[in-house]
């Protein structure tokens, strides 16, 4: 049972940030008060599952995890609808501080969340059971090395609030004290969760997921030793594996809740049939009409919604697809509209669309798909590159991409064939393939170097260096009596 998300946390959040006052304007029941709420794990789970939900990109991620995350990026095309509005913003780098989708859908709704951490952990002591403590404690802290390490790929170190009592006008600290402090809260965090499997609730915090961010941390910061040793500690953990089939690994069916045959699925975003708590993601990657599509036959749309804007994939990504590569099969080039007729989407350029996250059991366009946070798949591919940066393309480097193209349906790769260059960019390509649609892709470019270069080759002329950054919002900057602008981004 998706627990998480079935629970209604409205009044819970409010009670426990700021001044709520305004909300309502009678009293609120005694057992919902503040002096009331936090007084034994129920009330402090509220808090930690309120949490939970902002720092996984919930209602309206679809919006989040493009705009920030794909627009930018050589994968994705967007038409129509208001949300055209954002990728021809972040598409063409005319971002700001000002004006930014990831001013809100980064900033705020991350640090909103670890708002909600600091409660928890300021008031974790009135709990007894001193191991539920500890776990409880060792998640707090997981989430909010979560948020924190988004802030830092978005904008860099940023200010460190680690109590909600906390002074708001903190300053930005150095970039090795902010890597310093994530680096010991993921592998704190790590000593106090769960081992995957074990009996805890589906969709909450294990020692593999925080192992896994550990090594995203590294991979960030090109910190390969330590990457590669992380992403080794993830397997070690003899518990993750890829799921046998790509085209199958998204289905709602196959989600570790439903039969625990899916191991791959190390973290993911919890999602329902539930407005608003679906996977609103598939709602503009249907084209107008669509009913359904030859070419993934077990979906139809028949009563689902989709929208004016278009989510859309960039010709040159779908062309790149080796041909009997399985990961193409969740893309799609025709379909049957409601008047029954065909459609060609390669009659338009850059028009090819994805059911990657599709649920036949959708309810108007929410879908019940969990959308992937971080998958096996990602420590393989991670583990390879951060190898082959220390010692070029070894036999070891080579196989744990070949693990992954062996599920594709492809041949192995020969690690004779490769130079270190020639591999680190075949990793690139093949990390492409494997995680479209996802929110990788921005990361990924930037890490590789090739971010201002493929906004270039695209079109944008104005793409600079100092947008692998984005700029500190200006509404927080002008809040904060320690920050001025000295401390924005270089470039803005």
């Amino acid at each position: 049972m998706k627990r998480l998300l079935i629970i209604s946390l409205t009044t819970v959040m409010c009670l426990n940030i700021t001044s709520c006052n305004d909300f309502l304007d009678e009293e609120l029941p005694g057992d919902l008060a503040p002096e009331t709420l936090l007084i034994d794990q129920g009330g402090v789970e509220s808090v930690l599952y309120s949490a939970y939900l902002k720092y996984r990109f919930q209602y309206g991620f679809h919006n989040s995890v493009m705009e920030n995350y794909e627009y930018p990026g050589d994968i994705l095309f967007q038409t129509g609808g208001g949300m055209n509005i954002a990728f021809q913003l972040m598409s063409n780098f005319n971002w700001s501080s000002t004006q930014s989708t990831a001013n809100g859908a980064i900033w705020n709704t991350r640090y909103s969340s670890i708002r909600d951490v600091n409660i928890v952990i300021d008031n974790i002591d009135v709990l007894t059971d001193e191991a539920v403590k500890a776990t409880l404690l060792a998640e707090a802290r997981f989430i909010r090395a979560v948020n924190y390490y988004y802030l830092y790929d978005a904008f860099g170190p940023v200010p460190i609030r680690t109590s909600s009592s906390d002074d708001p006008n903190l300053t930005r600290p150095t970039d090795t004290d902010f890597l310093s402090f994530l680096e010991q809260e993921f592998v704190e965090s790590a000593a106090d969760l769960p081992n995957p499997g074990e009996e805890i609730e589906y969709g909450r915090a294990t020692n593999g997921a925080a192992l896994g961010y550990l090594t995203r941390l590294y991979m960030l910061n090109k910190q390969w030793q330590n990457a590669a040793d992380a992403a080794q500690q993830v397997m070690n953990l003899s518990y993750y594996e890829l799921f046998p089939s790509y085209k199958d690994l998204f289905k709602v069916e196959n989600e570790p809740d439903k039969n625990g045959a899916n191991r791959e699925m190390m973290l993911v975003a919890t999602n329902t049939t539930i407005h608003p708590f679906g996977n609103k993601i598939s709602a503009p990657a249907l084209p107008p009409g669509f009913v359904s599509t030859p070419e993934i036959p077990e979906f139809t749309a028949s009563g689902i919604a989709n929208w004016a804007a278009q989510f859309r994939f960039y010709d040159s990504f779908v062309d790149s697809f080796e041909p009997d590569d399985t990961r193409k099969s969740l893309i799609f080039s025709s379909y049957m509209n409601g008047a029954g007729d065909m459609v060609d989407l390669t009659a338009t350029p850059n028009n090819r669309r994805t059911l990657k996250f599709f649920d036949n059991g959708a309810v108007v366009a929410s879908h019940g798909n969990d959308f992937p946070m971080l998958r096996y798949a990602d420590i393989l591919l991670m583990r390879a590159e951060a190898l082959n940066e220390l010692n070029g393309p070894t036999a070891e480097a080579v196989d744990l991409v070949n693990q992954v193209r062996t599920r594709a349906g492809l041949t192995n790769l020969d690690a004779a064939s490769f130079t270190q260059e020639s591999l680190r960019d075949h990793i690139l390509d093949e990390r492409g393939w494997e995680f479209y649609y996802e929110g990788l892709r921005r990361t990924d470019l930037i890490r590789h170097g090739k971010f201002i270069e493929k906004a270039q080759a695209r079109g944008v002329t104005n793409a600079a260096d100092f947008h692998v950054l984005f700029p500190i919002p200006q509404a927080e900057i002008d809040a904060n009596i320690n920050m001025t602008q000295e401390d924005q981004n270089p470039g803005y």
